[in-house]
């Protein structure tokens, strides 16, 4: 059964499914952590964030590597519309066809290695999330934030988070006034005290990025 509609697995671990999951994260974090009850009174309601697991998914994950949350979604509207977001439509294009979409020659590589690889992404669902991000950073181009995010988004997991993201550091710093943006270690250490919830503390630390910077954190 697809973790989309299963919100437990005994080795995948708690699967966000429904808003009501986002809401009960956010109550434990808000109990939690004083400061994760600022930032939702300033923030409202989180989105749910759930998307569909598969190819694309990763792909489009790929395309959001280091370009803007804008530039993302333009660049993804590009290949949608040129027919280019399957491996085997990958496999047929040519390096003109994909720069044409909008990919710059590192993310048309990363493409191609990743329509080579042949995920079996169903298996993946039943995975725990460690060996997710395992089995997804051996592909060229995937590193572990792009395999944390799809873990986060794609399968639901609750209780992943991607402390190298750069709106996630921003957020963290602003919300617990830190001297500094704390670096990716730093940030993994202290998103340790939120777990079993770190998607859920992640999608408040996006919100609140958004409304602290007014900038979209995440695609």
């Amino acid at each position: 059964m697809s973790s989309f509609v299963t919100c437990c697995g005994p080795a995948a671990g708690r699967i966000i499914c429904t808003s009501a999951c986002v809401d009960e994260g956010a109550a434990w974090l808000a109990n939690h952590d004083p400061a994760f009850a600022r930032a939702l009174a300033q923030c409202g309601p989180l989105p749910l964030r759930r998307k569909p697991d598969g190819f694309g998914q990763l792909l489009s994950a790929i395309v959001s590597q280091q370009v803007s949350v804008a530039s993302a979604n333009a660049i993804w509207q590009r290949l949608t519309e040129a027919q280019l977001t399957t491996p085997s439509q990958i496999m047929a294009a040519t390096e003109d066809d994909l720069r044409s979409a909008g990919l710059s020659r590192q993310k048309i590589r990363y493409s191609i290695a990743l329509a080579q690889e042949a995920i079996d992404f169903e298996a993946l669902r039943d995975l725990p999330t460690q060996e997710v991000i395992t089995v997804l950073t051996k592909v060229t181009g995937v590193g572990v934030w792009t395999a944390e995010i799809y873990a986060m988004f794609s399968l639901g997991r609750a209780d992943v988070f991607a402390p190298g993201d750069l709106a996630l550091q921003e957020a963290a710093k602003a919300l617990f006034d830190l001297p500094e943006r704390p670096k990716e270690r730093e940030l993994r250490q202290l998103a340790e005290a939120w777990s079993p919830w770190r998607s859920v503390a992640a999608r408040i630390l996006w919100a609140y990025y958004h409304v602290a910077k007014d900038r979209e954190g995440i695609r």
